[in-house]
């Protein structure tokens, strides 16, 4: 079914789509370990409320950065490449890694990222042919 949306919808409604799914997925997941880094810290008060709300901002905002720009890169070059396979999610797991990596303004680190979002993603996709 997906290679059917693939074809027929927007790449950038998917790319709101991924954006919303994981973007919200990050912000639950911010909100679980927000309070537990604030207790770590020994925050309370109006400083911890402030530090668990940028915690769930911060993880949901890098979540569906990732996805957002993952699925697009992906989307448009399968588009571009008429080929659904292996290469798509490399390419567009090498572009969202380096795109969360490039704040740190580190080369090492954005290389590193981007190898590491692209090993995944096609390990990912490569799953889901079975």
């Amino acid at each position: 079914m997906e290679e059917e949306l693939i074809g027929a919808v927007p790449c950038s409604s998917l790319a709101v789509d991924s954006v919303l799914r994981v973007g919200t997925a990050g912000a639950i997941w911010g909100s679980c370990i927000g309070p537990y880094d604030a207790s770590k810290r020994g925050l309370t008060g109006v400083a911890r409320a402030s530090f668990v709300a940028k915690t769930i901002g911060k993880f949901g905002f890098q979540c569906g950065l990732v996805a957002g720009v993952f699925t697009a890169t992906c989307c448009g070059i399968q588009r571009y490449r008429r080929q659904n396979d292996w290469v798509n999610p490399l390419i567009a797991g090498a572009v969202a890694g380096a795109a969360v990596a490039a704040g740190t303004r580190s080369w090492t680190q954005v290389v590193g990222m981007a190898g590491l979002v692209s090993a995944f993603s096609v390990a990912a996709d490569y799953s889901k042919t079975f």
